[in-house]
């Protein structure tokens, strides 16, 4: 388990006019084996605090900190050693997965790249992988092609705890599934973060699917955090204007908990 911690974080990029500010001054924290879910509309910043958390994208101002040590991105190195501590799952799964590897050759390479395990380890490795995010073991000598959407979500999923990351980054992960996908992805996700213990930044757009896998959400708008609360707490009485429009766009969203 990772806690992490993001003090006044600062993110700009290049606009056709100028820089543009898509991260302004954001903090939060996650303790370690809890999970936060990260709200708002497209464009609120959400993706480039998460890629931002994670080296992807240069930091303006800010600090990141895993169990309170800064995160530096600098060479391949800094960038395998946070690989051992952080993961991320994208709205895509076709960009985590190679369509030329199967299942098991994707899972086996993932479980390789920070631990030494031998042939059978590795197979071993993979079955469990398979179980835990709740896919049939036989799929494992499938391309990602011969998956269905929520399936290929599954196994980036699985990719990403193939590695024994501390904290879990899932950015949009159900945005591009079926809805009747979306609830057992949600579930299995939830799960697992309850099993494992994983410290988890849940991000979405989705109020009533963050509200469903979270302890507390944090509501984003033009860059900034308007409101932190635990979910209980945010369903009940909410206080920025802006989460309580979110809320009023989905009326049954209270009977979710």
């Amino acid at each position: 388990m990772t806690a992490l911690e993001v003090s006044g974080l600062t993110v700009r990029h290049r606009g056709p006019y100028g820089p543009v500010t898509a991260v302004d001054g954001v903090s939060l924290e996650v303790p370690s084996g809890t999970t936060l879910g990260l709200v708002g509309e497209s464009g609120s910043g959400k993706s480039s605090l998460a890629r931002a958390i994670v080296g992807l994208v240069p930091v303006h101002g800010g600090r990141v900190l895993l169990d309170g040590r800064e995160v530096r991105v600098r060479t391949v190195r800094d960038r395998r050693r946070l690989g051992r501590l952080v993961q991320v799952v994208l709205q895509d799964p076709d960009t985590a997965l190679d369509p030329r590897m199967t299942v098991r050759q994707t899972l086996a390479e993932a479980a390789t790249v920070f631990h030494r395990l031998d042939r059978r380890a590795r197979a071993d490795r993979v079955t469990g992988l398979l179980e835990l995010v709740g896919l049939d073991p036989r799929l494992a000598d499938r391309l990602p092609r011969q998956l269905s959407g929520g399936q290929r979500q599954r196994v980036a999923v699985a990719r990403a705890l193939a590695v024994g990351p501390g904290l879990l980054i899932a950015d949009e992960i159900t945005s591009a599934l079926d809805v009747s996908v979306q609830a057992s992805v949600l579930n299995t996700v939830r799960e697992l973060q309850r099993r494992l213990g994983l410290t988890m930044l849940f991000i979405g757009h989705n109020l009533p699917a963050v509200c469903h896998v979270c302890d507390t959400v944090a509501v984003m708008r033009h860059g900034r955090i308007v409101e932190t609360a635990t979910t209980e707490a945010l369903l009940r009485a909410p206080q920025h204007p802006y989460t309580r429009t979110l809320l009023a766009s989905v009326p049954s969203l209270r009977r979710l908990r």
